[in-house]
């Protein structure tokens, strides 16, 4: 798998950024259409998608920079630090920006409604995170522990798997590849994709607003929780208990917010209906 899509001159152009800006675009596209069904104003949703993007990226970049500050970035200049083409956003850095933007929006531009905004962009985080994951494959980066099984795949030499592995003296060091590992970004991206799918059809059918968001918070917590189980790529030091990886420890924060919400923004709505 090579990284780079094409070059332009002397300036490589990588998948990685390719998907992620595709992710982006299809996730605010989406979100455009269904923002119809709540008679939201499709400018505020196109509005919004632009402070998505640029919070959502400052987000997941600055949470990688912050964890692999020691490691990778001290001392280096600050284009080194902002270059993010070929990899390194954290998701749950970008869902934090991105939330806190459209908390922000709605209310200062006119107290636009919270929950049917969060509701119409819900199934599009799943969406969005689906095609990232691809880029991540295609990079190499986030990638699983190793394995013999039929569907497994290698990385080329210099790519993050292939680091690692060479690091830990389980390849040499002049190898082509790396290990057979787990194709966690393929795991990744079709349990986002089931859960898209599994989010549009309850917008059409939900109950109350917020329902698909406080829906997606719980589900995606799911799938992460468990993909996490074959990631490959992080460090003993990292882990709670040896064994609990960043990526569940954030699953367990977040899901009892998920079904929190369900139930306070349920009661919530049924209170309302039988004032």
């Amino acid at each position: 798998m090579d990284p780079i899509a094409f070059k332009i001159g002397g300036f490589a152009i990588y998948w990685y950024g390719i998907l992620v800006a595709g992710g982006f675009m299809a996730g605010l596209w989406t979100a455009s259409r269904r923002c119809v069904l709540d008679k939201l104003d499709g400018k505020v949703i196109s509005d919004l998608g632009v402070w998505i993007i640029i919070a959502g990226m400052l987000g997941a970049r600055a949470m990688y920079v912050l964890t692999y500050w020691d490691d990778q970035y001290a001392g280096e200049p600050l284009w080194q630090v902002l270059d993010f083409r070929r990899g390194g956003l954290v998701f749950y850095g970008g869902f934090i920006g991105a939330v806190l933007a459209v908390i922000l929006y709605t209310r200062f531009h006119g107290k636009q409604p919270l929950w049917k905004i969060a509701d119409a962009f819900a199934p599009s985080i799943p969406l969005g995170h689906a095609l990232g994951r691809l880029g991540c494959l295609m990079y190499g980066c986030c990638f699983g522990v190793a394995c013999d099984l039929p569907w497994a795949v290698q990385f080329p030499a210099h790519s993050p798997a292939f680091g690692v592995h060479a690091a830990l003296d389980q390849v040499p060091g002049d190898a082509a590849h790396s290990l057979y590992v787990h194709p966690t970004q393929i795991y990744s991206a079709l349990l986002n994709l089931a859960l898209y799918g599994g989010l549009a059809w309850l917008y059409r059918r939900k109950r109350f607003d917020g329902q698909v968001f406080a829906v997606y918070l719980a589900g995606y917590s799911v799938n992460r929780f468990v993909v996490e189980f074959f990631r490959g790529d992080y460090s003993v030091e990292e882990m709670w208990f040896g064994w609990m990886k960043p990526g569940q420890q954030l699953s367990l924060f977040l899901l009892p917010i998920g079904i929190a919400l369900i139930v306070t923004l349920r009661r919530r709505t049924m209170a309302k209906r039988q004032d």
